[in-house]
């Protein structure tokens, strides 16, 4: 289907979702959420997409936050509410079951931060400022941010940055563990689009296996995170992937993987 404020464009295993509202600095307001939240079912439902590229258009922003001028009008019922809907889309980019890689060039601020720290993995372009400025605005962040910035750079910073809501750069992000990699703005794309074909050329069962174990060990105690990895790890030497992996290793050639 076609979106108002969403663009997807498909090359083999992976899909760019880029966030189209260049005049707002692609400020999410609740149709764009909406949008959101179909277009990232549709991935997790689609087999032949292994990989999602997620960014926003223009050079300014990947996300400069949420729809202020919408926000102003909330009720409080309204305002929980609309936390809710935006935390449930945080979790589905997080638990899609296929990598999500955050493209940060430019603003990630607010919700563009709560989205880019929901994915898999972050790259952002040397010009980008991350922040959670919410307090500025007499709020707190709404869609996660003091939760996932929590676990990704621990109290210190989660504190530091919701309290004060100052922006930082993206290599002190990326000193906190909150972005992966720092690269020249120029060659963003370019290296976004590269990490994704690596993934997307991986076997898909694992990567999930992967994806589904960090995750859950994060929450779980340790022997509980051992026990998940190690059920994992055989539901893994059942499938076809493996059986390719392991004779394309032996034969000194790529794999092939399928996803079953």
């Amino acid at each position: 289907m076609a979106f108002r404020n969403l663009l997807q464009a498909d090359e083999g295993a992976v899909r760019t979702l880029t966030i189209n509202r260049p005049d707002k600095l692609n400020a999410l307001d609740r149709e764009t959420l909406a949008e959101l939240h179909l277009a990232f079912d549709q991935a997790r439902s689609d087999d032949a997409i292994r990989v999602v590229i997620l960014a926003g258009a223009g050079p300014k922003a990947f996300v400069a936050g949420a729809d202020i001028a919408e926000l102003a009008a909330q009720s409080p019922l309204g305002a929980l509410e609309m936390s809710r809907f935006g935390q449930a889309l945080m979790t589905k980019v997080e638990r899609l079951g296929k990598p999500v890689i955050a493209s940060i060039g430019g603003f990630a601020l607010g919700g563009g931060m709560e989205l880019a720290m929901a994915c898999t993995l972050r790259i952002a372009a040397d010009s980008a400022k991350l922040g959670q400025p919410e307090v500025n605005l007499g709020l707190l962040p709404g869609f996660g941010g003091t939760q996932r910035l929590l676990r990704l750079a621990g109290r210190g910073a989660a504190l530091e940055l919701c309290l004060t809501g100052a922006p930082i750069t993206a290599q002190r992000a990326c000193e906190l563990g909150i972005v992966n990699r720092v690269v020249p703005a120029a060659e963003l794309a370019a290296e976004v689009q590269k990490l994704a074909l690596q993934l997307a050329a991986s076997a898909p069962i694992a990567l999930r296996a992967v994806l589904d174990a960090v995750l859950l060990g994060g929450e779980a105690p340790l022997d509980t995170g051992l026990d998940y990895e190690s059920q994992a790890f055989a539901v893994c030497a059942a499938t076809e992937d493996m059986r390719e992996g392991t004779r394309a290793f032996l034969e000194k050639r790529k794999p092939a993987f399928v996803g079953r």
